[in-house]
């Protein structure tokens, strides 16, 4: 059986970016003149340039401004310090991992969980076979494991064929966390490595890993995720060259050569992984704040099944405290017998879920939330830099949609309802580290004003600013510049345009998660699809398409007043806006482009 990845089966990984001091410095400094320039420019924008004529206008766009101003200033922070945990050897025996080892020393025990539902078995074969490829310098006691929660046949026939364990359940409480806990209680590892049904271990996963773990507070170690299946597209001049031939190949070459490679088609989802495992995750190991992804990570059993014992401690004594005050508060009931008083606790205590690994959609950072908060046995987290496995990426707008969702709606799920803000037990870095992803989903609510306000201005002629002057361009550019440059240098060189401009672009799916978790409904588990969806998903975009299509209007309405001679706008007014509507639109082509992207006809699965 062959699949439509076979023909990438040679790509390898980018290598970690290197960390240079002189690059962080001048990060440091470009940083600090972002801060210094956006709170002197918001600082008059509340204070000197509001439009009280259109208070209804100009304070939802200076309340987005600093919402996005707040979120600026938690990047910075998370950019702000590199500490990469120096790679050891490997640990030879348990004992090097366990300092106060009860027992006879041994060989190492690791775990290797493949959580899958419905996808091909077949896909999952290539990961049990790379799983088996794994080296070890010391006689390990490796024990690969099929959690299929699928309960299917042909998964149990393949796991038989590669000598592996099969594992399954009853029913699927508790999505994959309820797969993982079930996994748990039949192996006794004492590592697990989890691996997702796509998930591909290179060889050197546990060799160039196992050896952070003999730190004995380290309780996970979270790889970085790469899809070596991401579209490569093509250049401009073959682009052209397909549609105008020999002369289209020529023009597009020259350009090339001039202003660099242009390439179409080109990862059109924007999956790439590396500037949030490489930049943002890495840099959160000074923090102790990198948090687990799921799959291609490596936990401690010991940790994760301590971490369940309180959290489910802590849980029953709550419901207990509550179950006692209820019963107080109640009247004419002071003569309550203890056998009763025991039976509505023990009620309460069976009510609640023993789970390892969260009963959630985002399993993997409430686990990590519930690990970091534990004071007492200070865990550690470590974000490696180097990826040691392969995946698939989304193929598919359907596809992406199924996963960002889950992502959104997963993390909003735990703001609203279990706020690690005021978990006690994090540190402040932590929470801020913590703070900083939750807040970036929030920033659908913004970005919608950002994309609505162009079209207001362009369509009445009301400012939502004292006048499109020179002293807002005087304030607002040195912001933008020393932003810019500070990304620039922030990310060590991996483009994160493409990024900006796709958290743009996200405003739907992360507007509908914010509404599905205020309105109480809950975050479905749906298993993002391992093969290409077939069609155009067109229809998944009219958001986007609707913005454009009014931003574009807006610019044509605005252009033709202005040239009839209307005094509606000031130039400085209809330019900017312009520009400004001109800009999201752009940043909301790519979404757009994307839902209506079919690979090449030589990249169809077989």
């Amino acid at each position: 059986m062959s699949f439509y990845f076979d023909r990438f089966e040679d790509r390898r990984p980018p290598e970690p970016v290197p960390h240079s001091a002189l690059r962080q410095s001048v990060f440091r400094l470009l940083a600090l003149a972002a801060v210094a320039t956006g709170l002197w420019y918001l600082s008059w924008r509340w204070t000197a340039s509001l439009n009280y004529e259109a208070l209804w206008f100009a304070l939802p766009l200076v309340l987005a401004e600093t919402c996005a101003f707040i979120g600026l200033l938690l990047y910075y922070i998370n950019l702000w310090k590199v500490s990469d945990p120096p790679i050891t050897p490997p640990p030879a025996t348990i004992a090097e991992c366990v300092p106060d080892l009860h027992g006879p020393d041994r060989p190492l025990s690791v775990d290797v969980f493949f959580a899958t539902y419905n996808e091909d078995p077949e896909l999952v074969r290539l990961g049990i076979r790379d799983a088996r490829a794994m080296r070890y310098p010391h006689p390990l006691n490796l024990v690969i494991h099929v959690l299929d929660d699928g309960r299917r046949e042909e998964m149990r026939a393949v796991a038989e064929q590669e000598g592996v364990n099969y594992i399954t359940r009853p029913d699927n409480a508790g999505y994959k966390a309820g797969n993982l806990r079930n996994g748990i209680e039949e192996t006794d590892g004492d590592f697990i490595l989890i691996c997702d049904a796509d998930t591909r271990p290179f060889p050197t996963l546990l060799e160039r890993t196992m050896g952070y773990f003999r730190d004995p507070r380290v309780a996970w170690v979270q790889t970085p995720q790469w899809f070596f299946d991401l579209p490569e597209g093509i250049g401009l001049g073959e682009a052209l060259g397909q549609a105008l031939g020999r002369p289209g190949r020529t023009i597009g070459g020259a350009i090339e050569r001039v202003f660099g490679p242009i390439r179409f088609g080109e990862d059109p989802f924007v999956s790439d992984p590396r500037l949030f495992y490489d930049v943002l995750l890495r840099r959160r190991n000074w923090a102790n704040a990198a948090f687990c992804c799921g799959a291609a990570s490596i936990h401690r059993r010991e940790a994760v099944i301590e971490a369940a014992l309180r959290s489910y401690g802590a849980a029953v004594e709550r419901a207990m405290n509550l179950t006692t005050a209820s019963i107080s508060r109640a009247p004419g009931e002071n003569a309550v017998s203890t056998g009763l008083l025991n039976a509505i606790r023990d009620e309460a205590a069976h009510a609640i879920e023993f789970t390892p690994y969260k009963f959630h959609v985002s399993e993997d950072i409430y686990t990590s939330i519930v690990l970091h908060s534990d004071r007492e046995r200070d865990w550690r987290s470590i974000q490696h830099p180097y990826v040691e496995s392969k995946m698939l990426s989304p193929q598919d707008l359907l596809s992406w949609t199924v996963q960002r969702f889950k992502y959104a709606g997963g993390t909003l799920d735990i703001f609203f309802h279990d706020n690690p803000l005021w978990r006690k037990g994090l540190s402040l870095p932590q929470k801020l580290m913590y703070g900083s992803t939750f807040w970036s989903y929030l920033g659908a609510i913004w970005n919608l004003v950002f994309l609505a306000a162009p079209v207001i201005y362009l369509l009445t002629g009301i400012a939502p600013v004292d006048g499109f002057t020179v002293e807002l361009f005087n304030r607002l550019l040195p912001f933008l510049i020393a932003m810019e440059l500070a990304a620039m240098v922030g990310t060590w060189g991996i483009p994160g345009n493409r990024g900006k401009s796709s958290y743009l672009s996200f405003f739907p799916i992360n507007l509908q998660a914010i509404w599905t978790v205020v309105t109480g409904r809950p975050i479905a588990f749906k298993v993002t699809p391992k093969q290409r969806q077939q069609g155009r998903f067109y229809r998944l975009v009219w958001p986007q398409i609707a913005v454009m299509g009014l931003t574009l209007g807006a610019i044509a309405y605005a252009l033709s007043l202005h040239l009839a001679g209307s005094d509606q706008y000031s130039l400085t007014g209809l330019v900017a806006n312009i520009f400004w509507g001109f800009h999201n639109c752009m940043a909301l082509a790519g979404i757009v482009y994307a839902a209506g992207w079919q690979p090449p006809a030589s990249e169809a699965k077989t």
